[in-house]
């Protein structure tokens, strides 16, 4: 259902806007803030979840137990980094069954060796551009309604016009969304759709290698997705450091009420209203049970 519901998402003229969640509570707030979808950020779950660099040391089974969370959390559409898929061909063909038994409306391979590193570090290596391929053709056969979203990094190790002849060439194995990472001058990220026969997904990670560019103009130059994958979390975490210091310094919490969610609102955001009324129905039904 969410796979369908991202394809209409996508037909519409307006660029789909995705930030990225690390678990089920920042999901939600995003989808209060009326966004029509997310990006589960692989970089975020390890960040923020275990403490860990973007460098691929979360394994599919981690991957799965913090996407799915964030999945039954929403009624929007995830789209979901998976990595290099956890290994060859064969492996991404159970990559993409667990993503999708989970819910994802959208899997991301890249064509990274393993272990991979964050799109935005030094260093980075790809895997043979025919071997991606395989991979691409592996999850098209493995899937049965989720979309594929093929990343390259290839730009960084080969230049841009190798970036494009792969971008084309995962197109042509049946990706269904192509994302160029990294891109490092504007006048490249607007040719890119130009040059590559398939939607295109841009990446917008504040203050590394991509300069920022406004949605709108991102929608003039022909992306049709852009996810915000770590814009969250680094606010909260920049947030946390703050009020901590606060703390710190004071040895009160009463200067930072203003900067909390309130009590209710807390509440309201993990749903404790209904599972109040759940438990109370609940309990009614119980006494009738016993009282017959």
């Amino acid at each position: 259902m969410t796979a369908k519901v991202l394809r209409q998402l996508l037909e519409q003229p307006e660029i789909l806007v995705a930030p990225g969640a690390v678990d089920a509570l920042t999901g939600r707030l995003i989808e209060e803030a009326g966004f029509k979808a997310l990006y589960a950020s692989g970089a975020g779950i390890a960040n923020a979840q275990f403490g860990f660099p973007d460098i691929g040391l979360l394994t599919l089974t981690e991957m799965i137990e913090a996407i799915g969370r964030i999945v039954k959390a929403v009624d929007i559409p995830v789209i979901a980094d998976a990595d290099t898929g956890y290994g060859n061909a064969l492996n991404v063909v159970r990559t993409v069954q667990a993503y999708e038994d989970a819910g994802v409306a959208a899997i991301q391979l890249e064509d990274q060796v393993t272990p991979k590193k964050c799109g935005h570090f030094n260093g980075k290596e790809v895997i043979s551009a025919r071997e991606m391929a395989q991979k691409i053709h592996a999850a098209i056969q493995a899937r049965r309604d989720m979309l594929v979203i093929a990343r390259t990094d290839s730009l960084a190790t080969h230049g841009v016009d190798e970036a494009v002849r792969r971008a084309n060439l995962y197109a042509k194995a049946g990706a269904d969304l192509i994302f160029v990472e990294a891109p490092t001058l504007k006048d490249q990220i607007a040719a890119l759709p130009k040059q590559v026969n398939a939607p295109l997904l841009f990446n917008m990670t504040e203050g590394a290698k991509s300069p920022m560019i406004a949605h709108e103009e991102l929608q003039e130059m022909g992306y049709r997705v852009v996810i915000h994958p770590n814009l969250v979390l680094r606010i909260a975490a920049r947030a946390v450091q703050s009020a901590l210091a606060v703390l710190q310094k004071t040895h009160t919490s009463e200067l930072l009420l203003s900067s909390m969610l309130d009590w209710d609102e807390r509440q309201r955001l993990v749903r404790l209203p209904e599972w109040e009324a759940l438990d109370l129905e609940l309990s009614r039904s119980n006494a009738e049970t016993v009282s017959r």
